[in-house]
């Protein structure tokens, strides 16, 4: 008999393994049976039958089997193994980018494997790249087998095993009563749930991998349902926060400012400025974001909230990511309202203490009325007199911390008292409507849906870098016109991997072809003051061409230049080319924007100047941008809730968001208690990467 000491060792390494396999299934976020029962399954590979190799069809996972009649090592590029597999019907490569040993005897000429892989289009033909391999006279799978998320160290059969463990032990609550289950044509969740699981026999194959199951609809509504109520009381919470009523004591500030603009608002415009006014009015915050394609002129709508904030005796902070755009937006602030008699200061990291001292102190006691910055409005030493409403520009460029800390800036009283200030975001990327359904729910939405009178499109051109000379004797044309040219290029200093041109060698190469010409560089490593004072010289007209890097993403507003060129274009994102482009038709004349191109082109770049090509309709571009790349880049932070949908789609699925949202309001309004296990189950705590 065993002595207790020597079962200790055994018991010890046994528990140390359980330690080990929890961490792991906890970096996947596992760690109750609620959490397993509804970790679903990436794919799902067919092993029920195999199939005659002259059926492979690229982009499937198939299964074959056949005999070995060629083992191939090569050495060039790199070593790997290739295998010719035939059957009756034909013949497949199979290949391996790295191999052991007894793989070769595994797969030795005359050997019959069956083999399993997604079907790949090779140089050589059709290919499976690292198949598994297994013994022809193994039996088939009687359902398709899932494929479930995994991470390092975790095998398939582990985490099954784990998850048949929680399916055995959790009871499977409807979280939807059967009337809006009913209502909504919903199949039952517990059924769903164990299906895609364990797919029966006749399982429409087809429609399970394809996520159109019904099963997989059930899932799919359920997790967009529980975004759209934890959204939902996101905005509840807001509206039960106090804020001081934004109500102008005079009323004349808005029409002095009106008559200072030297032109008239547009009716969308107006519209916008009438929402944003009636938020401003009531005693809880507003919380909206403004948004418009480029040139929409979001800034003068942001002029008249600030307008409504300072006549009502607060103030109003201005914050842009940038240095260079927050300036643009200090400057036309500096020259809308001190003619007014209204005090606008500056702050930015680039400043002395010498001269950000007269600054703090008039934002402290009151003297500065508006005041305009970059992150340096959130540090330390910056206390507002009474600061009634805070303007983001560009918000998704704010980490969720920055934001906060800027109203907090503005926050008064004890916690339950607390009067926070009025929240206007805004930004020159459209928010397309499927994400503004589903991620930004919560928020109240102005669109300036209305370019300003005068405005044409910019005509967009295709154009191989072979053809760059060309380009440059139409830039010499339209200087001698007396027009002004951007020229931006994607990187400063020359990056190996790339092998892009530079800012720094087209400046110096555009200066010796264009004699006689001013050409400026501008780009981020340049001192603050030194690009202050190139972009003055560009808006002066001193400087005709100016090669820049995308710091004139945003915000800068020169009239008179009407070509823009972009060096690399295939290198930009969709939405930064369209932002670029942006920077000219702001005058009379007719712009021209040149994307110049590298070959070869992958797919998504032929994609993104396919569409730049196409329109100029900043909301279609976002709905493109949003197809090739998903919600991250509009979100900014909030990509962090992009992790929330791991099953529903925003391209295909969006007539579920709308029942969804509809869902929502029935749930909370006559429901609350399943309203709140439905969050429970599906977000577990997660709901605030949805609230930032």
């Amino acid at each position: 008999m065993a002595s207790a000491s020597s079962k200790r060792p055994t018991k010890g390494r046994a528990d140390a393994a359980a330690n080990t396999l929890a961490r792991k299934f906890s970096q996947l976020g596992l760690e109750t049976d609620a959490d397993f029962v509804v970790h679903l399954p990436l794919r799902y590979e067919d092993e029920t039958a195999v199939h005659a190799i002259g059926d492979a069809r690229s982009g499937l996972s198939q299964q074959f089997e056949g005999e070995v009649v060629e083992q191939i090592i090569t050495q060039r590029p790199r070593k790997q193994l290739q295998v010719i597999l035939q059957d009756h019907s034909g013949r497949i490569t199979l290949r391996w980018l790295h191999f052991y040993p007894s793989q070769l005897k595994q797969l030795a000429e005359g050997q019959r494997v069956r083999v399993r892989g997604e079907v790949r289009r090779g140089f050589h033909g059709l290919e499976l790249v690292h198949p598994k391999v297994t013994k022809p006279d193994q039996g088939l799978s009687d359902t398709l087998t899932p494929v479930y998320p995994a991470s390092d160290g975790l095998r398939q059969q582990q985490i099954q095993n784990r998850i048949n463990e929680a399916l055995e032990r959790l009871p499977l609550q409807d979280t939807l009563p059967e009337a809006l289950r009913e209502q909504f044509e919903l199949p039952n969740f517990a059924e769903s749930l164990k299906l895609l699981h364990h797919p029966p026999r006749d399982v429409d194959a087809e429609a399970l991998m394809q996520k159109t199951h019904p099963a997989w609809q059930r899932i799919k509504f359920d997790e967009l349902l529980a975004q759209q109520l934890s959204l939902a009381a996101a905005r509840a919470s807001r509206r039960k926060q106090k804020s001081w009523p934004l109500i102008q004591k005079h009323g004349d500030l808005e029409q002095q400012l009106r008559k200072r603009l030297g032109f008239t608002l547009t009716a969308a415009q107006e519209r916008v400025v009438a929402e944003i006014a009636e938020d401003l009015s009531l005693s809880h915050p507003m919380h909206r974001l403004l948004q418009g394609d480029v040139g929409s002129g979001k800034t003068v709508v942001a002029a008249m909230a600030a307008a409504q904030a300072i006549d009502s005796g607060f103030q109003v902070a201005l914050m842009a990511p940038t240095e260079l755009l927050a300036e643009q937006h200090y400057q036309k602030m500096v020259l809308w309202f001190e003619p007014l008699g209204i005090t606008v200061g500056w702050l930015s990291g680039s400043q002395t203490a010498k001269q950000r001292a007269p600054v703090l102190e008039g934002v402290q006691n009151g003297h500065c009325a508006l005041v305009v910055g970059t992150q340096a409005l959130i540090q330390d030493g910056v206390e507002f007199h009474q600061l009634g409403l805070v303007i983001l520009d560009e918000q998704h460029r704010f980490g969720v911390g920055q934001r906060l800390s800027l109203s907090r800036k503005g926050e008064q009283g004890e916690k339950q008292k607390r009067t926070i200030p009025h929240q206007l975001n805004m930004s020159a990327t459209p928010i397309p409507r499927t994400l503004a359904m589903s991620f930004l729910a919560d928020l109240d939405v102005s669109v300036i849906d209305e370019l300003p009178a005068g405005r044409t499109p910019v005509i967009t051109k295709l154009l191989s870098e072979h053809r760059r000379e060309e380009v440059i004797a139409h830039i010499y044309a339209q200087i001698q016109e007396g027009r002004q040219v951007y020229w931006v290029c994607p990187l400063v200093e020359e990056s190996e991997a790339l092998q892009l041109q530079t800012a720094v060698d087209t400046y110096h190469h555009l200066a010796e072809q264009l004699a006689g010409v001013k050409v400026g560089l501008l780009h981020g490593k340049l001192p603050t003051q030194e690009k202050a004072q190139i972009m003055e010289a560009f808006r002066s007209g001193e400087v005709q061409v100016l090669v820049a890097t995308t710091v004139i993403e945003v915000g800068v507003d020169v009239p008179n230049a009407n070509l823009m060129v972009i060096e690399h274009a295939e290198r930009f994102g969709l939405a930064q080319l369209h932002q670029l482009r942006g920077r000219v038709g702001r005058g009379a004349h007719q712009a021209v924007c040149v994307l110049l191109y590298s070959q070869p082109l992958s797919a998504i770049a032929r994609e993104r100047l396919k569409a730049m090509y196409e329109t100029t309709d900043g909301f279609d571009i976002a709905r493109r941008d949003l197809a090739l790349r998903g919600p991250g880049e509009f979100l900014g932070v909030r990509q962090s809730g992009q992790a929330l949908l791991r099953f529903a789609s925003l391209d295909s699925d969006e007539y579920m968001i709308e029942q969804a949202q509809e869902c929502a309001v029935l749930l909370r309004e006559q429901y609350p208690e399943h309203a709140h296990a439905h969050v429970q189950r599906w977000l577990k705590g997660r709901e605030e990467f949805l609230r930032t």
